[in-house]
This record gives structure tokens, C-alpha cells and sequence, in this order.
């Protein structure tokens, strides 16, 4: 198959174990990211399948009618980047493994390194040093402090394992279904939302996007957390409502630690959350890590192979095939 892979930023994929999977089809990698789906389709013109680098490519109407000759997309995790309706109209077959029994460590672990980042003030600490300088402040550490977890899922029962190891107390907060669970699982949930905000040192945020949870946290629920407080959020941006944290911020009451943004890749040196010193940002590197990548694409091209073979797994429309 003539198979496209988008947004390889690092020129990464070709030195992993999983390229190898390829090895059967007929593979352009594209380094560059090309937004107008105009000139996008220009460049995949005889693409039969694609491979998405997670959401860093909007996959919608406009760019699918210019793709005659595409038949598979394949990519994993969660997909509100493509409109399933019109892949399934023009004949095209989503598969994207939601990978529901492993979480992403490298996610994990960066949330657990914003939140040191930011208590000990390490990008500070080395701009200084680098500077001729010497110490430029005094951090906080994390040991016995609370940390407040949104949402019961993978991702963030790993970040509690980790900040337990430290000497840190978890408090958690989820949706009613989340809650349900977590009592449960014998774990200490928040009285009530309020209580949750207005008591956690540090709040992070591991919720999936979508229509019920985009917004879900709120200004009130950022005014609410305690002077010099920490925000995590290496989940999606879309989780806060739109236009609160920069205000936020702008206060200087709060801290936030941030991979995620509205518009990516963000390029506006002064945008609020780059340039305020109460916000350590990251270019959303959660899941980029040479292992995270091969654990990823591993499945993604396993999809390829699995399409090419007649036997399509992990499907997401496959009315398409009836």
C-alpha cells in the first residue's frame, strides 16, 4: 500500500524496532506540518493509507474529498481531530486502538516532573546558572503536600503511585461514575468539588476531551484554589474553560504547569502562558518519548498490516465494509 505518515517532526519513527512493520508497503514520512488541507492533499495525493501522529493533523471533509485513492486512516488514542461521518461517506476506514489497558508512564511522568519543575523552580534555576549566576530563589518541596487528581483513570492512578513514593497525600475528584469507583477502590475522594479545589496544594488534570468534559473546569474553580497553588494539566486544553487560566495566571495568585495549549504547535512567544514567570510550559511532549513511540506505532502500523491482510482490527466505522 502507498502509505503517508504525517507530522514525524524529529525524523523519529524510521529509527524505531516498529518501522519495521512497514516494510511490506510503500512509505512517505513527513516531517514538516502542513495545516491547509489544500496543499495537504497535494502532497498525499495517492495516499491509500495514513498514519496520524496523534492529533497534530485535523482530519475533516475538506482534505478527504481532495484523497481519492485513501482508503485506511490509522492512528490511536481518542480522534476528535477527524470527522468520522465524512470518512465513512467518501469510503475510508478509521482504525485507532484506544490502548484501554495501558496507561501512558511518559505522561505520567511528566506530570510528575512539571509539578518538580515548578515546586523547585528548575527552569529558573538553570537559566541562572547559565547566565554566570548563582541561586536565583528558594523552592518548595513536595513531600507532604496534596495533590488533587481530576479524573480516575490510568494515567492518573500512575501519577498518584509515584507522588505516594514521594510522601505525597491524593485526593480525587472525578465524574460521578470516577467517584463511584474510586470509593470503591478504598481511595480518599473529595467531600465535594469546592472542597477538592479549595484544599489541594496541587490540582492536575487527567480527563479525556470531549462535549461533556471540554470547559469543565471553570474560573470559579480556579479561583477557588489556595494562593500559590499549582495547576497540571498535561491532558488537553480544552479541559479549562476558554480564557481562564491565562486570567488566572495573569493574577499571579496560582501557579500552573502546562504541555497542552488551545492552538498547537503555539508559536507566539508572547502568549500569557509562555511568558508569565508563575508558568512552567512544555511544547506538549507528554507522550514523546522514544519508548511511548514505539509502543504507539507499533499498533498503529499492526493496523496497516491487519487492513492490507483483509482482516481490519480496532475499528472505528467499519460499516464502511458492508
Amino acid at each position: 500500500m502507498k502509505v503517508h505518515i504525517l507530522d514525524d517532526w524529529f525524523v523519529t519513527l524510521r529509527t524505531l524496532p516498529c518501522f519495521a512493520l512497514l516494510k511490506e508497503h510503500d512509505v512517505t514520512v513527513w516531517t514538516s506540518h502542513e495545516p491547509d488541507p489544500v496543499k495537504l492533499a497535494a502532497r498525499i495525493h495517492d495516499a491509500e493509507a495514513l498514519v496520524l501522529f496523534r492529533e497534530r493533523t485535523r482530519v475533516g471533509r475538506d482534505l478527504l474529498e481532495r484523497l481519492a485513492r485513501l482508503r485506511l486512516i490509522s492512528q490511536r488514542s481518542v480522534y476528535p481531530h477527524i470527522d468520522v461521518d465524512a470518512c465513512t461517506q467518501r469510503g475510508v476506514l478509521l482504525c485507532s486502538n484506544m490502548h484501554s489497558d495501558t496507561p501512558s508512564y511518559a505522561a505520567a511522568e511528566l506530570t510528575l516532573a512539571l509539578m518538580l519543575a515548578s515546586y523547585r523552580q528548575i527552569p529558573d534555576q538553570v537559566a541562572s546558572v547559565r547566565a554566570g549566576n548563582w541561586q536565583m530563589g528558594v523552592g518548595r518541596t513536595l513531600q507532604n503536600r496534596t495533590l488533587g487528581l481530576y479524573g480516575y483513570g490510568r494515567i492518573a492512578k500512575a501519577v498518584a503511585s509515584y507522588a505516594q513514593a514521594i510522601g505525597m497525600k491524593v485526593l480525587w475528584w472525578a465524574s460521578d461514575e470516577g467517584r463511584a469507583r474510586a470509593l470503591s477502590d478504598g481511595v480518599h475522594v473529595a467531600r465535594d468539588r469546592d472542597t477538592f479545589f479549595s484544599t489541594c496544594d496541587i490540582v492536575s488534570l487527567h480527563l479525556r476531551l470531549k462535549p461533556a468534559t471540554r470547559g469543565i473546569v471553570t474560573g470559579a474553580d480556579l479561583a477557588r484554589m489556595r494562593p500559590r497553588s499549582l495547576l497540571v494539566n498535561t491532558s488537553r486544553s480544552g479541559l479549562i474553560e476558554p480564557g481562564a487560566l491565562e486570567r488566572e495566571i495573569e493574577t499571579g495568585r496560582i501557579f500552573a504547569a502546562v504541555d497542552v495549549f488551545d492552538t498547537e504547535p503555539l508559536l507566539d512567544p508572547g502568549h500569557p502562558l509562555l511568558v508569565r514567570p508563575n508558568v512552567v510550559p512544555t511544547p506538549h511532549i507528554g507522550y514523546v518519548t522514544e519508548d511511548e513511540l514505539d509502543l504507539q506505532f507499533a499498533d498503529i502500523f499492526g493496523q496497516v498490516n491487519a487492513y492490507a491482510a483483509g482482516a481490519p482490527i480496532h475499528m472505528v466505522n467499519p460499516g464502511v465494509l458492508t
